[in-house]
């Protein structure tokens, strides 16, 4: 991969900020690079080889040229400083937001013609991601057939992202029960709001996460979420959720049960989601990012 950018070498600049993990060949006085998860690091089986090796080539011998190191939670900023040795001073904490015009509450008029379009059930399980390793869609699909045969015919599951690498095993296991879970591939954010309205819980048993987006995009929508306790994930849903272990299928099972039985949770959930999304936005990171430059710039 080409990272030079030869026009941009044609001048100096105060401030480069590379969202992005790695730097690119940019001359700059101040730099600040946005480091999301070290999973490329700690689960290089979970990603396609060819980032695996544009990592491990690219990304130690760069990282100490920034002056400053965004991450989005306080469980990577952990690993960054105390697994990694990166300078604590140097780490600095901004969360991510969310997408208030697409991910809010629905009337059942505006998220009508998602369900007409997609053919979906009237009620169902929905999760949203890559079809990657990392999201645990195998347990996920595992833990969805122990509900039994009585729960499954009336709550359907329904999977949406792109499809992401590493997934021959979870598509040949949709493909198996095809009758039971439905596969949308890659949908824009506009439906996803409205998927997100029409779900009865949402689930995301995920192994690793820098922030966990989707899960906040299902709270922001009130839709109740049940969760890996792993990673960043009880940081972003707080009291919000309902934990499950991502190891354990039983575990999982028996989250997912709990909150499809059990109206008057789903109702507390749905509040205490709404709530907790509330604590998170674009414009209270835009702010937290624009502070971080000028405090670089002005050393």
């Amino acid at each position: 991969m080409n990272r030079k950018l030869p026009a941009f070498n044609l001048r100096s600049f105060e401030l480069y900020f590379e969202p992005n993990f790695i730097p690119l060949e940019i001359r700059a006085k101040r730099r600040v690079v946005t480091v999301h998860d070290f999973s490329f690091e700690l689960h290089p089986q979970w990603h396609p080889k060819e980032r695996v090796e544009h990592f491990a080539g690219n990304f130690w011998k760069n990282i100490g040229r920034a002056d400053r190191i965004i991450v989005p939670s306080d469980f990577i900023r952990d690993e960054a400083v105390n697994r990694f040795g990166l300078p604590a001073e140097k780490v600095r904490r901004i969360h991510n937001g969310f997408s208030r015009e697409q991910f809010h509450p629905c009337a059942p008029a505006e998220t009508a013609a998602v369900r007409q379009k997609y053919s979906l059930p009237e009620n169902f399980i929905l999760f949203v991601g890559s079809m990657e390793p990392r999201k645990n869609i195998l347990n996920l699909l595992k833990a969805y057939a122990g509900l039994g045969a009585a729960l499954r015919k009336d709550l359907k599951l329904v999977l949406a992202g792109f499809k992401g690498w590493e997934n021959r095993e979870i598509m040949d296991l949709i493909g198996k029960v095809k009758e039971d879970v439905l596969y949308l591939g890659y949908l824009q954010d506009a439906e996803l709001g409205a998927l997100y309205n029409l779900a009865v819980l949402f689930a995301y048993p995920s192994r690793y996460e820098g922030f966990g987006l989707p899960p906040l995009e299902a709270m922001a929508c009130g839709c109740p979420v049940v969760v890996s306790r792993a990673a960043s994930l009880p940081e972003v849903c707080g009291g919000a959720a309902v934990y499950v272990d991502p190891l354990d299928t039983e575990s999982i099972a028996e989250g997912l049960r709990k909150v499809a039985q059990d109206e008057p949770l789903r109702k507390t959930m749905r509040a205490a989601g709404l709530e907790r999304a509330r604590l998170f936005s674009w414009e209270s990171s835009a702010r937290e990012h624009l502070k971080l430059f000028k405090e670089v710039c002005n050393r």
